[in-house]
């Protein structure tokens, strides 16, 4: 099946961005002319939603402030085979899009990422750049290594990619629990690399570097914790028996040597300490077990969902 015999929508998530949408809906009108264009207004202050009408999307909103909300009720509503995530400030490459949606059909992919090559130094700037590498590297040693561009908001889904996926995230975070998700699952996925362009005049980021970049690289540390739980609670026992280890150590020597126990109450802290550290190891093996009949689970949703073939 080709892309042209496909249902293909371009899913645009927008918060004030009356300067840039219309573009962004006329050069994927052009990039691929028989698809849907959905622009999904986030509670925008400016004539977002009338501008986007004017050029020819399709308009709904979503009232709960942030991408993710925005994303999931995209991921809801939307009934396609090809999903082609962008965001509506006009920096990313309309013209990519065929290339990427080849690339998920002929290599039999769930998700193809718009790898960033910023044509500007406006387009990227340093600190979204440093940022996106330190979240990339720490998503690599956590999860394995898949991806040189977690937060690019450029993306194409199959069906099954969208259809099973479960949005937690409220905000910008949700480029990183899909990247986790896909990894989670061992889905296939690819980056191409896409150019990446300044926003145009009047448009504004509404990203803020270092807010955004916490909220993120938090959204890793609690995806760690509920999909690697025995690691993340074998790391906390870890430390807390080495501090019970190293109090306990001087009031050892002291036991040996004199058959005394003068300093009860550091002992009684370093007891404290190890049974601390054994519970939190007992809670990692009992979430471990869990998180994998979780794991179980979504991939169990994945595999309901049609493929490209029989759709």
């Amino acid at each position: 099946m080709t892309a042209t015999q496909l249902r293909i929508a371009v899913l645009v998530p927008c918060y004030n961005e009356e300067a840039a949408v219309a573009t962004v809906v006329a050069d994927f009108r052009k990039a691929l002319p028989s698809a849907a264009i959905y622009v999904y207004d986030n509670n925008s202050r400016d004539r977002t939603a009338t501008v986007a009408r004017e050029a020819g999307a399709i308009v709904r909103s979503e009232r709960r402030q942030g991408k993710g909300h925005v994303v999931r009720r995209m991921f809801a509503d939307v009934e396609a085979d090809i999903y082609v995530l962008v965001d509506g400030d006009a920096t990313y490459d309309a013209p990519s899009a065929p290339r990427m949606i080849d690339r998920l059909l002929d290599d039999h992919l769930d998700m193809v990422v718009g790898l960033r090559v910023d044509q500007a130094q406006a387009a990227y700037r340093l600190g979204h750049r440093t940022g996106n590498r330190m979240l990339t590297g720490f998503l690599a040693s956590t999860f394995g290594h898949a991806f040189k561009d977690i937060l690019s908001g450029y993306r194409v889904f199959s069906r099954r990619f969208v259809k099973s996926f479960p949005v937690l995230s409220d905000g910008f975070e949700i480029e990183t629990e899909l990247a986790v998700y896909a990894l989670e699952l061992s889905l296939p996925v690819a980056e191409i690399e896409t150019p990446y362009y300044a926003r145009p005049e009047g448009s504004f980021s509404k990203l803020n570097t270092w807010r955004d970049g916490f909220r993120i690289l938090g959204t890793m540390v609690k995806l760690y914790r509920s999909e690697r739980p025995l690691r993340f609670f074998a790391v906390i026992g870890g430390l807390l028996a080495l501090a019970a280890v190293i109090l306990a150590i001087p009031i050892v020597i002291t036991f040996i040597e004199t058959g005394l126990v003068p300093r009860l109450p550091t002992a009684v802290l370093s007891m404290g300490l190890m049974i601390m550290a054994l519970l939190s190891v007992s809670s990692g093996l009992v979430l471990d077990t869990v998180t994998r009949g979780r794991r179980e689970m979504k991939m169990l949703a994945y595999l309901s969902q049609p493929t490209l073939k029989s759709s």
